[in-house]
């Protein structure tokens, strides 16, 4: 009798894993992902460089050598999907695939290979599937999406949860090189002239340019590290407008090889960067956007956000990803789930305001306050600072992932900054950070109440009275109203500059006090 399939318990399951093979014109990539859901994690992830669209626009034809290396790590991909057991392949081709006098014999070969349906998306279909991964991506997007691949480029206005009208232009990185016999001048032109007059762009003046694309996120990945931007996730890494341009100028006719920090990019991926430059330099000279902010997430997410129902859809991606993690990881997600109204009732006491994204931000901050319970106690605030910091998750900027990681380092560490690497504390707005220095003192109450176990802050009240922060406790629970307690939460009190008082009262009435 076969064994029964191994089921992990650091894995979350559903329907899934689900496979995507992603053949672009230049890049064919497969990423497996662990289950279909709103904050989708990788399970497995791997490309290769076949350049399918190198040529096309010249001979009209795939080229036999790219043909062949694209079959070959289909080949091995389709065999990695099975050994993920995959419950479903999905195939998806764009530009050099629809365009190629020989992209059907190309696609009937693929589909041989998967055993499945191979979807050759047109160029308004690739721009709104792109579209939906940046819907996907970001908390409430309002701007344009750019995707550039090889072969083309895909631009479409998102707002308000819904996608406009995509267009396409033959401006990708391999058939913009080609088209300008590699020259620089040549392809500047060519770019000003395609883009001068783009509908989608006029609407784009004063907005975000979210940017999908490999090479659009190796060009970000190198201005990041030529800055020394302290936190290496490139998901909603951002730059303002003018400084973009001013970027994209000096790769695009500079010496890309002797560029400071070039060799953070592979050598693979630099011949199509000052063309990547190029394209988002016009973008932005024609658009004039407020910033440019870099999207991991494009056609496969998009594709994989098509699938879900409306309820899934409407889920918040951040908040879910926070919920999975604290399934995975907390000693009772019940618990941290609790921490929401409790410290609810600990920032309205200390009269601090909230907007609601702030208040979105603590959901999910409470949601993670106890991943890093398992390491050494002297490092818990490092290492669950460290995991939220860099965690793959969507939905949230980098200022918020520095609110996240710090409320999490105070809850551990006490409000102390001396081991705390000035760098991430930079990422976060002085409003932020005072906000979670607020919401770490009030963890470090309520887990010296609770235990980490659900059900007892839950019969706690804290609220201002007078020039108190009174922490209320239920008879049954009188005993938990030590002296740590207490001093916990004088620390607490007095960033609202309150004195702090414990009473063990019913819920509807005053008993005793302790000061």
């Amino acid at each position: 009798m076969a064994a029964a399939p191994e089921r992990a318990a650091g894995r979350l399951y559903g329907h899934g894993p689900i496979a995507v093979i992603d053949i672009g014109s230049n890049s064919v990539r497969l990423v497996v992902y662990e289950r279909l859901c709103r904050s989708p994690t990788l399970l497995f992830n791997e490309k290769i460089l076949a350049g399918l669209g190198r040529g096309v626009g010249k001979t009209g034809r795939l080229a036999d050598k790219s043909v062949d290396d694209a079959l070959a790590a289909v080949s091995r991909f389709k065999q990695l999907a099975d050994q993920c057991e995959a419950a479903e392949i999905h195939v998806l081709a764009t530009a050099a695939s629809r365009e190629a006098s020989n992209g059907p014999a190309f696609i009937a070969e693929l589909e041989r290979i998967t055993g499945t349906t191979v979807q050759v998306l047109s160029g308004a279909e690739e721009a709104r599937v792109a579209a939906l991964g940046v819907l996907a991506g970001f908390h409430e997007p309002n701007g344009i999406a750019g995707d550039l691949g090889g072969g083309s480029l895909e631009l479409i206005d998102v707002a308000a949860g819904a996608i406009g009208q995509g267009k396409t232009y033959p401006l990708g990185g391999i058939r913009l090189s080609e088209s300008a016999d590699g020259s620089i001048r040549k392809a500047e032109r060519i770019a000003e002239d395609v883009l001068k007059g783009s509908d989608v762009l006029a609407k784009l003046q004063g907005r975000p340019f979210y940017a999908v694309g490999g090479t659009w996120r190796s060009l970000a990945r190198l201005h990041m590290f030529q800055k020394g931007y302290p936190l290496h996730v490139m998901h909603h890494y951002a730059i303002p407008a003018a400084e973009a341009l001013e970027f994209c100028r000096v790769v695009a006719r500079g010496d890309v090889d002797s560029l400071d920090r070039i060799e953070v990019i592979s050598k693979q991926r630099r011949e199509l960067l000052p063309y990547g430059a190029i394209v988002l330099g016009q973008i932005i000279r024609t658009g004039q956007p407020s910033e440019i902010v870099v999207s991991a997430l494009g056609l496969r997410e998009g594709h994989l956000y098509e699938l879900l129902d409306a309820e899934e859809k409407a889920k918040d991606p951040l908040i879910a990803a926070a919920e999975e993690l604290s399934e995975l990881r907390s000693r009772s997600p019940r618990h941290t789930a609790e921490l929401y109204d409790w410290t609810s009732e600990a920032i309205a006491a200390l009269g601090i305001d909230e907007t609601e994204d702030e208040k979105r931000l603590r959901r999910a901050a409470c949601l993670l306050a106890d991943i890093g319970w398992r390491a050494h106690p002297d490092y818990r605030g490092e290492q669950s600072l460290n995991i939220i910091a860099h965690a793959a998750f969507i939905g949230v900027d980098h200022p918020g992932r520095a609110y996240l990681a710090l409320a999490s380092y105070y809850r551990h560490m006490g409000l102390v900054d001396d081991a705390l690497s000035p760098r991430i504390r930079e990422l976060a707005s002085t409003r932020l950070k005072e906000r979670a220095r607020a919401l770490g003192a009030a963890f470090r109450v309520a887990y010296i109440l609770s235990a980490a176990m659900p059900g007892v802050i839950a019969d706690t009240r804290l609220r201002a009275q007078g020039d108190a922060l009174v922490l209320q406790l239920p008879p049954a629970r009188a005993a938990l109203a030590g002296d740590v307690v207490l001093r916990r939460l004088k620390q607490l009190a007095r960033l609202g500059a309150l004195d702090a008082r414990i009473e063990v009262a019913p819920l509807d009435g005053r008993i005793s006090g302790r000061a």
